[in-house]
């Protein structure tokens, strides 16, 4: 998947699982990413994501796109968190992370899937 900031190209890979492929049915997507408690970037995707097959994030990382299965919202972790029996992984930036570790709101954020 390519992401992109303004002139930022942020590139990740996605995980095959039904939370993934509902993103992926929505792509191409422009959103606004706010910045929630200092360590994430989120948005909601304008339709529900499947939250089924929820399996617990035990080994959390820096990079890692997520989807909170509680609120729907997705999130890209640009800082350390805990894992959680909540969050669905459903990708991970592999260049391009500095993209999001920025103060405050991205706005214009482009996803789209490419092939790599």
């Amino acid at each position: 998947m390519k992401i992109t900031s303004g002139d930022k190209v942020v590139m990740a890979i996605l995980y095959e699982n039904p939370t993934t492929r509902d993103f992926i049915a929505q792509l191409p997507l422009t959103v606004d990413m706010e910045d929630f408690a200092g360590k994430e970037k989120i948005f909601y995707p304008p339709k529900k994501l499947s939250t089924t097959e929820r399996k617990a994030v035990s080994d959390p990382k820096i990079g890692d796109i997520n989807v909170y299965a509680p609120w729907g919202n997705i999130a890209i972790f640009y800082g350390s968190y805990s894992g959680s029996r909540d969050l669905i992984r459903i990708g991970k930036i592999t260049e391009g992370m500095d993209a999001f570790n920025v103060t405050g709101t991205v706005k214009n954020v482009y996803f789209e899937l490419v092939e790599q």
